[in-house]
């Protein structure tokens, strides 16, 4: 029975190298795909015979319109090159986004392409907890509807949500937009469409959407900060999106700076986030009560205000940035002592005024202690968060999907490529 198992195990991940390999770059000839998957010529043949067969893929010209594959004779004779692509109407994923009085719902092909989009503004912190998976399920089915034939079967649901979700991807936690704890949507999603559904955290989307997007730069460990109304940690590991054993982890802005310190919105007190999310940054500009977290979120408006004073000298306001980055700094020299140094993108609307940090980041990290110092730290800078989780969420859903694909025992083949 092991053997078997171990068996399909490595026709599930044959298959799953091919149709990655089409999703980061299609179409491919077949020659094309066994140089990129490191598979057999055979092997590539199988299974994209048997996904050609299920309809999970479709020919395509080639993009050169040159030679090359294994029909390189017949182009001779004067047929066009073909290749092979992902086919757009194989089935669908909804890429669903939980953000601060916002709910999204995205539908996109089996391609990647976005099909269309359904939001909702909404007063997060106030829904009933019932009223969530109500409201996305609602906004799933219009977007189903209107896309009408143009879209496949919805076959996966994917679930981003700002705040902390289960290891195993089926609730929330918790989150500072919303008021309940350990809050289940994904049973109110898969008995109105029928479908799988996970539930990941935000950075995490974030780091993945990194990955595929400049695969260049972020490989094999990397970490993504999320620097807005709360501070996030997408971190990557191996070529692996770091999960802890009970929850998606990585709670950077959670990690104590200062003992005793200003009271974070998690209830602690001394949390990276009390001095380096916008409230914090906020709250120590505006001399407010460390002992109290304002209860309104700080909008993007007012916090570029701020940074604005800062540059133009206000020494309250550029106190508020120092200390920020000074809680940041000392974060990242602790994770680079334990993991050892890694490229590091901020993203979010607080890289606004990450020219205000940087420095007392880069100091922090450079002060010696036993004979480490990190002052080359590679630092990269995004702003638009939304977009990035939203691509994580899609490249998520749509791999998930692809792992659960039937294999064709007799067609996905027997050679074995080492996973990356």
């Amino acid at each position: 029975m092991t053997l078997i198992a171990r068996s399909d195990d490595l026709r599930r991940e044959n298959q799953r190298r091919v149709l990655a390999a089409l999703r980061a770059d299609s179409p491919l000839s077949r020659t094309e795909l066994t140089a990129t998957t490191g598979l057999s010529a055979s092997t590539v043949t199988s299974i994209t015979s048997s996904l050609l067969a299920a309809d999970y893929l479709v020919e395509a010209p080639r993009k050169d319109g040159g030679t090359g594959d294994e029909n390189a004779s017949l182009a001779r004779r004067g047929r066009p090159q073909v290749a092979l692509a992902l086919n757009p109407k194989a089935a669908s994923i909804g890429a669903l986004t939980l953000t601060l009085n916002r709910l999204s719902a995205v539908l996109v092909d089996y391609s990647g392409s976005v099909i269309l989009e359904v939001t909702e503004k909404v007063e997060t912190q106030s829904l009933a907890r019932g009223e969530f998976g109500r409201r996305f399920v609602s906004l799933l089915k219009k977007a189903v509807d209107d896309a009408g034939a143009s879209a496949g079967p919805l076959r996966h649901i994917a679930l981003t949500v700002q705040g902390v979700s289960d290891a195993k991807g089926t609730r929330i936690h918790w989150s500072p937009i919303l008021r309940h704890r350990d809050l289940q949507i994904d049973d109110d999603l898969r008995e109105a469409f029928g479908t799988s559904v996970s539930i990941a955290n935000d950075a995490n989307m974030i780091a993945t959407a990194l990955k595929s997007r400049e695969p260049q730069i972020y490989d094999q460990s990397y970490a993504a900060i999320l620097l807005s109304h709360g501070i996030g940690m997408g971190l990557v590991l191996g070529g692996r999106t770091f999960n802890g054993i009970l929850t998606s982890a990585a709670e950077f802005g959670h990690m104590c700076h200062i003992p005793q310190g200003a009271l974070c919105r998690c209830g602690r007190h001394g949390c990276i986030e009390a001095y380096a999310g916008d409230y914090g940054i906020w709250r120590t500009a505006t001399g407010g009560d460390p002992e109290v977290v304002p209860d309104w979120d700080i909008d993007r408006e007012t916090m570029a205000e701020l940074a604005g004073r800062a540059k133009a000298g206000d020494e309250r306001a550029r106190a508020a940035y120092t200390s920020a980055a000074s809680a940041i700094g000392h974060g990242l020299r602790n994770l680079f002592t334990l993991l050892d140094p890694f490229p590091i993108a901020f993203v979010g609307s607080g890289v606004l005024a990450f020219d205000l940090m940087e420095p007392m980041i880069r100091t922090s990290l450079g002060r010696k202690g036993i004979g480490l110092a990190y002052t080359d730290a590679e630092f990269h800078c995004y702003e638009n968060d939304l977009e990035l989780t939203l691509l994580g969420t899609i490249v998520t859903g749509l791999t998930t999907l692809d792992r659960s694909l039937p294999v064709n025992k007799e067609a996905a083949g027997g050679d074995y490529a080492t996973a990356d």
